[in-house]
């Protein structure tokens, strides 16, 4: 269930109460049907990490741009883009606490719609600043836009590759037959657990992506 314009904790917990009272007068199991809690203003962004821990329902926290925009009076009426006035991106802070909220419950973070539906490549370029900061994805208005959003939120071949490549070099020095070792040179990198958790994260969108690799690990001879 996507709840919009989340403003406080209590109004989660008051869902949360709502669907166990439906789900146990239907006979369904208790706690299965999940929240998606949209943050649409300003009093949502500043509950955003309360909210995101209000329920065990919490699947995943949305950004909703229109409405944040009206409720922060931004003087624009194309939603999500950079204002030529501002020397920056007004919204990177927004963007930045809701996936702060998001990666601290556990749970995905996900961007909102871009409504200038026939200019794809303007929504490419809207969706590249959330998925670099690490968005699970984003809303899509329009068919025309899902190939774009897929382009996108998958990791590039390369990366994907030499993700793959890390995780499977890491695990074969951390085992007896590798020797053992925390810490190890992939070619000209340095790798360790730190690189594997990070490797991990690009090889898990490329999977959900369905990507396939290019190459293989190959241990060292001897």
């Amino acid at each position: 269930v996507m709840l919009p314009k989340v403003q406080t904790a209590a109004q989660v917990q008051w869902l949360d109460l709502l669907l166990t009272q439906i789900e146990e007068v239907m006979g369904f199991e208790v706690g299965r049907i999940g929240v998606e809690a949209q943050i649409e203003n300003a009093l949502g962004l500043s509950n955003v990490k309360e909210i995101a821990f209000a329920s065990p329902r919490i699947e995943t926290i949305i950004f909703g741009p229109a409405d944040f925009m009206a409720s922060m009076n931004m003087p624009s009426l194309v939603v999500g883009a950079l204002n030529p006035d501002y020397p920056g991106d007004p919204f990177h802070y927004v963007l930045f606490k809701i996936l702060e909220a998001a990666r601290a419950r556990g749970v995905q973070a996900i961007d909102g719609p871009f409504l200038q539906i026939r200019d794809v490549e303007a929504f490419r370029g809207v969706a590249k600043k959330s998925a670099a900061l690490g968005y699970d994805g984003k809303w899509v208005l329009h068919p025309g836009q899902i190939d774009a959003a897929n382009e996108v939120y998958a990791p590039r071949q390369e990366d994907y590759d030499h993700a793959e490549l890390i995780l499977d070099a890491y695990a074969w020095h951390t085992s007896d037959e590798g020797g053992l070792r925390g810490a190890v040179m992939l070619g000209d990198e340095m790798i360790d657990e730190a690189s594997r958790k990070m490797a991990e994260v690009i090889a898990g969108k490329g999977r959900a992506a369905g990507m396939a690799r290019t190459a293989a690990f190959e241990p060292p001879a001897g």
